[in-house]
């Protein structure tokens, strides 16, 4: 063989050396050749054109929320854009240096955020040590608004961008995008012509304007195609719009309203249960501009929309909004931000309306699109109450925990119909109460909540942490005081008892149904699990209202009267026989505007109540939780701005946190998370309440005091947890 291969060789060389042997002997000249190694890049050259990148590592730790400079070798010079996904060697120090190059340290994720000709350090630069994917997903647009979010939070940008970015798949990212669609026509105003200023509204997204309106959906299933409707309204104009509404099942009913009216592939649809490639998949294609419009969940709020014309929020109040993850952002303040620095239309919606709604209304940065009464009459149901003097007369009440009226409405809608009934979760710690007027008791001092102690007859403020002596009630004099608790699960056993030969389904934690058949049954449900019926429910029960109104926290009459509706707007109108029956005290504000469909005019009222006592949203309130010691640290060196009023400290009680029990590591994690203390630790809590404008001055401070506490290298058992406008003060 080696006798042919050297004739073969010298017929075509004319006598010189084999082929193959000159191709191996090349191989191993090129092979002496030194190469860069790509971990540290050693010898490499550097880009001849902005050969510094400034790049935000993914540490999360306030101390290092700036940018930090890297070299870009030559080789990287193409993939190494503004945008991309890198890893860098952090935490090498200054003593680790070759060549001029610093190396060493750990490799960690980062995101490239410019390129510049010069760095602003002195010293030696580490190299960029990998490009993880040449795909830009950090535009600046994004980049601003995450830097917006972590200012208005107290917390970090790297934290925000692991909110807005999902994580990368690879092969998500090899599929090809296609070109958006011609912008479709504008649309006919359809059911919006029952809101006084709804055809306006989407006359002006049409036009390219950029409204902004707090919207009081009549109730109904008309909402969903009503939002589609705007969405069109905008495309229609040439521009994008992005959907966030609290949970999977309204999104589908977006979803598939926008494909009814958009068709196939018009839309993106984010939400965390459709799995991470497809949800990656889906984000590049909005990114890329493949599609304008988005649905989507929490973390939708973030999507890169192009040409951003429209922002969409629905229940607001639902607390699937704020998101459990540092720094805590909620929807409806980010997606004003998004408006206000993109100059687009804005619109919050709901069936009932939070007093956050009626600020922005009030503040007249929104304009109300609400129907008039005749309008909400003739959508409504009949809503009808049982007090308690109605519970203390009736024998039934008092045998099978069902109020005779609640038993004839549930058998009259039986006939023809599903009944839904809605149980408060259990879990639910009420506050106390006047037991004459039900006023909730307050602390003379800050106006807190005031609860009392156990084996004591002393009450204790939650917020500011002071005893309340000699109590009176400010509305009607009685210093008698109230607090029930009522058994959720009991209940429900009674409904079936009652009712033997219907069928009984269940949506709660366990098992959440999304459409129920329009047949008649019984439908127990837990707030906010209710399904859909077919044609609607023939009534609903709403019961043990104390449960909700009890419980210590200042938006519980808000929330109550938010979840009541909730469930009443899926039931036929008074009309069609529709009827509800609410089971707390009619005299109440939340149970009153449940009977006059008011939710404006609810919120109205706690907003001016509010803005007397110096409560949020009128104010800007943050919660600081963690150790003792900790905490008593932090506000001794914290420099806050000179308005600023410190409420407590107060003992956090043992959180409600699934698997938090004691020996759970995971469930302590979570609770630590959630801000509150896991079981076996002692915890407290501080409010700071700061006037409005002086919101960004008290973030501001919180930042600068937690970054300075965790540069000195405080250990993780002594560190505090922050949260700008927490959802629960008590």
């Amino acid at each position: 063989m080696s006798s042919e291969d050297g004739t073969r060789g010298g017929g075509a060389a004319g006598g010189g050396e084999p082929e193959q042997l000159a191709l191996v002997r090349e191989a191993v000249r090129k092979a002496k050749v030194p190469r860069a190694k790509p971990r540290t890049w050693r010898g490499a050259a550097l880009a001849k054109e902005l050969p510094v990148a400034r790049v935000l590592v993914d540490k999360g730790v306030l101390h290092l929320d700036r940018y930090f400079d890297y070299a870009v070798p030559e080789e990287l010079d193409a993939d190494a854009q503004p945008g991309v996904r890198v890893r860098v060697r952090f935490g090498a120090g200054g003593r680790n240096v070759r060549e001029g190059r610093r190396e060493g340290g750990s490799l960690i994720d980062g995101f490239l955020v410019e390129r510049v000709a010069e760095s602003d350090y002195s010293g030696p630069l580490a190299a960029l040590a990998q490009v993880v994917s040449p795909e830009p997903v950090l535009g600046p647009e994004l980049l601003g608004l995450a830097r917006a979010v972590a200012d208005r939070y107290a917390g970090s940008l790297a934290d925000v961008l692991q909110l807005a970015v999902p994580p990368r798949h690879a092969r998500a990212e090899a599929v090809p995008m296609g070109e958006p669609g011609a912008p479709p026509a504008a649309p006919e105003p359809g059911s919006w012509l029952r809101y006084g200023r709804g055809e306006g509204f989407l006359r002006a997204l049409a036009g390219g304007g950029a409204p902004r309106a707090v919207w009081t959906a009549l109730p109904g299933p008309e909402w969903a195609e009503e939002i589609a409707r705007a969405v069109q309204a905008t495309l229609a104009s040439g521009r994008g719009a992005l959907v966030v509404v609290p949970a999977g099942r309204p999104a589908a009913r977006v979803d598939e309203a926008l494909g009814q009216l958009l068709g196939e592939g018009r839309h993106a649809l984010l939400t965390a249960d459709a799995g991470q490639e497809k949800r990656y998949r889906e984000w590049l294609a909005v990114r890329r501009g493949a599609v304008r419009a988005v649905v989507g969940t929490r973390a939708a709020m973030f999507a890169p929309v192009r040409d951003l014309g429209l922002v969409v929020v629905w229940d607001d109040g639902d607390a699937s909004h704020s998101d459990d993850n540092a720094p805590f952002p909620h929807v409806r303040e980010v997606l004003e931000l998004r408006a206000t620095r993109d100059k687009c239309g804005f619109l919050l919606g709901s069936w009932s309306c939070t007093v956050e709604a009626a600020q922005l209304v009030e503040s007249g940065w929104a304009a109300p699109i609400v129907a008039g009464r005749e309008q909400v009459r003739a959508a409504a149901p009949l809503v009808r109450t049982v007090g308690d003097a109605d519970l203390a007369r009736d024998e039934a009440a008092r045998a099978a925990r069902l109020p005779s009226l609640a038993w004839q409405v549930a058998r009259e809608g039986l006939r023809d119909g599903p009944v839904l009934v809605q149980v408060p979760r259990r879990g639910y710690v009420p506050r106390m109460a006047c037991a004459r007027c039900r006023e909730p008791a307050r602390c003379r001092h800050c106006a807190g909540p005031l609860a009392a102690q156990d084996g004591a007859g002393a009450l204790l403020c939650g917020w500011c942490g002071r005893e309340e002596g000699g109590w009176h009630c400010p509305e009607c004099g009685s210093s008698r005081l109230r607090a029930q608790v009522v058994g959720a699960r009991r209940t429900a056993e009674e409904l079936g008892r009652a009712f033997p030969a219907v069928p009984v389904r269940t949506s709660g934690r366990e098992q959440v149904l999304d459409t129920v058949p329009g047949t008649p049954a019984l439908v127990v449900s837990t707030p906010g699990a209710e399904p859909v019926a077919e044609g609607g429910y023939a009534a609903a029960l709403l019961l043990d209202g104390w449960a909700m109104l009890g419980r210590p926290d200042l938006r519980a009459g808000e929330d109550a009267l938010r979840r009541w509706i909730g469930a009443a707007a899926l039931v036929r109108n008074q009309g069609a026989g529709g009827t509800v029956v609410v089971v707390a005290e009619p005299t109440l504000r939340p149970v009153q505007a449940l009977v006059r469909w008011d939710p404006v005019g609810h919120a109205v009222r706690e907003l001016a109540e509010r803005a007397e006592l110096g409560f949020p949203p009128v104010s800007r309130m943050a919660a600081v939780s963690g150790p003792v010691q900790a905490v008593a640290e932090f506000l001794a060196a914290i420099e806050l701005p000179p308005d600023a009023e410190v409420l407590g400290p107060v003992p956090v009680s043992a959180p409600t946190v699934p698997g938090s029990g004691a020996g759970s590591a995971a469930g302590g994690a979570r609770a630590r998370l959630a801000g509150v203390s896991a079981a076996g630790e002692h915890w407290e809590r501080a409010l700071i309440r700061v006037p409005p404008g002086s919101g960004a001055a008290l973030a501001g401070a919180l930042k600068s005091a937690q970054a300075a506490r965790m540069a000195r290298g405080v250990s993780e058992g002594a560190r505090v947890r922050i949260r700008v406008d927490p959802l629960d003060i008590g």
